[in-house]
């Protein structure tokens, strides 16, 4: 019955004497895209106001007297539509000789040169000459910022960029100036931008009018490789596309509309890919030497890093030994990481900064929880959205993008509570204002009712509370100011919502939520799986050949404080800086007998190494994160810096020389997808179809926990801390990226 209503209600119409049902409502400009066939427009982009202002859409429509433009149109029951008769190409022809009137047709040298769509449309439709005998309007090229440049000539006055930067940014940062032949697009500081350096802008232009300073004039796109992988910087996942020449990458952007973030992409994702090739990145390993680090060759310094761990490990015991992994490396380092700690040296102390509560929420949901945590798709779906805390358009670009596109095109109703100002307040249906700190006591109030806060909060939280339960459909996403028993309160809150409720947690760096997935954790193993003798604790000593310590080991901070107390002989750091973060601000290593450090850049934390092992970026590797809201996505090696080697790769030559130095057994893994099948097979919630990610899709990753009599989860207060970075930082890497660096809005 559902199946004959939806038939029901298709509209029928003709395009070119073919047949094709479409939705009511739908643009004839998509209903031609259904059957492959291209109507050619300019102005038109999907998702954002019609603007009906470039004319190429130009069609036949049966017992209609004019053309008519498929942007615009709307199709209708019975509706005969051609899109390729005389006329109509005609009708092309001539709007092309029109926007060519003023365009100074320097293709040889404009950057967009080769992928440009009136280049396209003027081979295809052959206006190859001109009645226009007038001199050409000519303007110099604009510099709006170092990343952004104007030129007017160009333009063919399309206003993608107006509405995008409006419509879709929320920024306002561009408009429209003069008339005429003489209209021009204008920046909101008369000569320069001041917005957030999205560089959307630049992309969704069809032309070479806006152009980016990290591309301009150093290549052309046939002389490029490109390669689909994953943002190396936010929590959210999106997806990037780099092109790579001579393993250098000149630009990255999403033009093919791919993966969950579709078109947009911030300013880390277009333009923070710059520290690949930094000066200061490290390309040999170096070994401590008195008070200097010296370059040494590979296999000194694993040797020494594997001999000088077997002497403390036999020394001082297994919990003399930390671990602290990153955020920002792959699942399958992350995995081997937490694995080398536990079967190779016996012992829980690994983890990492971590940045939202994951374990938590997971606790929290326990065996719902593979059914309620929410996509970022689902996200843009929701009928209800409660933000609590966080600052989505700062931290967390494409949660922010989503919840804006979400009201603008499916008029969802947004609740939020919060204690800063923050930009997504404009657009909140209601607001409650807690003062900081204060948003688990809220959350226990909309749970509960329980609790003494003011009488103005009280109503706010009344009226959210109302708005939520009037709704099916609802997504709830919270940061770090949301952990441990707030999260419980909040899931208790959500249980009692009538419709569907989903959440998600807001971490800040690519792979936060799949470093806590795969067990870099000091009180849980891979999938949340608690480190005791349960079925899945064994399951995991059988595939490792080991005993794995059941004894919670120490968190981050208190490694490094332990550390710095002489407490903890060796400290194992692979790409964090936990001595920026943790301990005594400012201190080294100081009593620490052992620090190896696996890193990009001489941080604060690897100036005070004993050995340093210079890695790769997450652009020079292969494997899969895991985003915030739990969705696992391929990584592509898109270049390669002569000198470092992958964590992976590191990981396992630390593992053979061990070995050697009689501790442990070797990783035999060849490649990552080796050690991603063993997760496959090892981790509740991995256990993903591989070719959805091949095919550059996303899977979600359905993880949960049961309690199994254990006590409720506890956070020790202060663990869980967001880095709090702005559009512009991006943790310890902001500093090696200097065209993010170099712009005001980043000094601000």
């Amino acid at each position: 019955m559902a199946e004959t209503k939806t038939e029901q209600k298709l509209i029928s119409l003709k395009i070119n004497d073919r047949d094709v049902q479409v939705p009511p409502g739908t643009l004839l400009i998509e209903a031609t895209r259904r059957l492959g066939t291209e109507v050619p427009s300019f102005c038109y982009y999907p998702g954002l106001s019609l603007q009906a202002a470039c004319r190429m859409c130009l069609v036949e429509i049966e017992k209609m007297p004019k053309l008519q433009t498929a942007c615009t149109m709307v199709a209708t029951e019975g509706m005969v539509v051609r899109t390729d008769t005389p006329q109509v190409r005609q009708a092309r022809k001539y709007m092309l000789e029109f926007l060519l009137t003023n365009h100074p047709l320097d293709c040889p040298v404009c950057d967009k040169g080769g992928e440009c769509e009136l280049q396209d449309m003027v081979f295809r439709y052959g206006a190859d000459s001109s009645r226009f005998v007038e001199e050409k309007i000519h303007r110099p090229e604009e510099k709006w910022s170092e990343l952004v440049y104007y030129d007017a000539p160009r333009c063919i006055l399309c206003f993608r960029c107006v509405r995008v930067c409006d419509e879709g940014m929320d920024v306002k940062a561009l408009g429209v100036g003069m008339r005429g032949a003489n209209s021009v697009i204008i920046p909101n500081r008369e000569d320069h931008l001041d917005c957030e350096e999205c560089g959307m802008c630049i992309d969704i232009c069809p032309v070479g009018a806006l152009t980016s300073g990290t591309y301009r004039y150093k290549t052309r796109p046939w002389e490029m490789q490109y390669v689909p992988t994953i943002c190396t910087h936010c929590s959210n996942g999106c997806k990037v596309t780099l092109s790579v020449r001579n393993h250098e990458i000149m630009r990255a952007n999403n033009r093919d509309l791919s993966g969950i973030n579709g078109d947009f992409l911030c300013v880390k994702g277009r333009f923070g890919f710059d520290f690949t090739q930094h000066k200061d990145r490290l390309r040999q390993p170096l070994v401590r030497k008195g008070d200097k680090l010296v370059p040494v060759s590979w296999e000194d310094a694993a040797q020494t890093a594997a001999t000088k761990l077997k002497e403390i490990h036999a020394k001082h015991g297994p919990d003399s030994i930390g671990f602290i992994g990153s955020n920002r490396t792959t699942n399958e380092e992350n995995y081997l990481f937490q694995r080398l700690a536990r079967a190779t040296f016996g012992t829980n102390n690994v983890d990492h900064h971590r940045t939202a509560d994951y374990t938590g929420l997971v606790a929290a949901l326990g065996d719902r929880a593979a059914d309620s945590l929410l996509t970022m798709e689902q996200l843009y779906q929701a009928k209800a959205i409660l933000l609590v805390g966080n600052d989505p358009t700062n931290q967390n670009p494409l949660a922010a993008w989503q919840i804006r596109t979400n009201i603008r095109h499916h008029d969802a109703k947004l609740f939020i509570i919060n204690s800063r100002e923050i930009k997504l307040h404009r657009q909140a249906k209601q607001l409650a204002k807690v003062a900081e700190g204060q948003e688990g006591a809220a959350l226990r109030w909309l749970a509960h009712e329980e609790g003494q806060l003011p009488p103005h909060l009280v109503e706010q939280l009344v009226a959210i509370k109302a708005g939520l339960e009037a709704e099916s459909d609802v997504a709830i996403v919270f940061g770090a100011e949301v952990s441990g028993a707030a999260v419980a309160q909040l899931a208790a809150f959500g249980s009692k919502l009538p419709g569907k409720v989903r959440y998600m947690a807001l971490g800040d760096y690519v792979n936060s939520r799949g470093a806590a997935d795969l067990g870099v954790l000091p009180d849980r193993l891979p999938g949340y799986a608690y480190p005791d003798k349960l079925v899945t604790h064994e399951a995991f000593e059988k595939l490792w050949n080991c005993v794995i310590p059941t004894r919670p080991g120490l968190t981050a901070p208190q490694m490094v404080e332990a550390a710095q107390a002489g407490k903890l002989k060796a400290l194992f750091v692979m790409g964090a800086n936990p001595f920026a973060h943790f301990g005594k601000k400012g201190a080294g290593k100081d009593k620490l007998e052992l620090l190896i450090v696996q890193e990009l850049f001489l941080t604060e934390t690897s100036k005070h190494a004993d050995i340093v092992f210079p890695a790769a970026s997450l652009y020079e590797k292969e494997g899969t994160v895991t985003n915030t809201a739990g969705e696992i996505q391929l990584v592509r090696k898109a270049a390669e810096v002569m000198g470092t080697r992958s964590d992976f790769d590191l990981l396992r030559i630390i593992s053979h020389q061990l070995e050697r130095a009689g501790l442990g057994k070797p990783f035999h893994y060849k490649t990552t997808s080796a050690v991603f099948d063993e997760i496959r097979k090892a981790v509740a919630g991995y256990n993903v179809e591989p070719t959805g990610l091949f095919t550059g899709g996303a899977e979600p990753a359905r993880v949960q926990s049961a309690r199994n009599g254990h006590a409720p989860y506890e956070v020790p207060v202060g663990l869980i801390r967001s880095a709090h970075d702005t559009l512009f930082t991006s943790g310890t890497l902001t500093r090696f990226c200097t065209m993010m660096e170099s712009l005001p809005e980043a000094k601000a």
